[in-house]
């Protein structure tokens, strides 16, 4: 069976940021990865996640892919959500049982929207920062789901 994208149109409000809103996506808050994922394939979000903390949070999205957008692309300080998504699932077996025992949670940064051609609403964005190994804490209680 093939899932059909929901456009972004459909989500409630009236900015890009109330319809990621309408998702739990907004800055500050902090979300599984695999739940972007989902997201992004079913809303055709664009989201970003960052691996540099201050790239993230003091340039725009388009200024640091200018920078880096001739890097290939596992070499750049960014990474789409499902581009990261498959390969680790294809690099390492065990992600999916690590994930539901200690879930990887994406810190949402910036929340927007980008022209996306002529007549047609802007396509939803979204960046995060990808947590260090050492921001683990494997003794803490799992987080609570943050279920949509």
């Amino acid at each position: 069976m093939i899932m059909q994208r929901k456009a972004a149109r459909v989500l409630p409000g009236s900015t890009p940021e109330e319809k990621l809103g309408s998702l739990g996506i907004a800055p500050g808050k902090t979300i599984d990865v695999r739940t972007l994922g989902r997201h992004a394939n079913t809303h055709n979000i664009e989201i970003t996640l960052f691996f540099e903390e201050d790239l993230a949070r003091t340039r725009t999205l388009d200024s640091v892919r200018q920078e880096f957008g001739h890097f290939p692309e596992y070499e750049r300080p960014y990474v789409e959500v499902n581009s990261f998504l498959q390969f680790t699932r294809e690099n390492d077996p065990s992600f999916e049982a690590t994930m539901e025992e200690f879930p990887l949670m994406i810190e949402i940064v910036t929340v927007g929207g980008m022209p996306s051609g002529a007549g047609q609403s802007p396509r939803l964005f979204a960046t995060g920062i990808m947590p260090f190994l050492d921001d683990f804490d494997v003794n803490a209680p799992p987080p609570e789901p943050n279920v949509r």
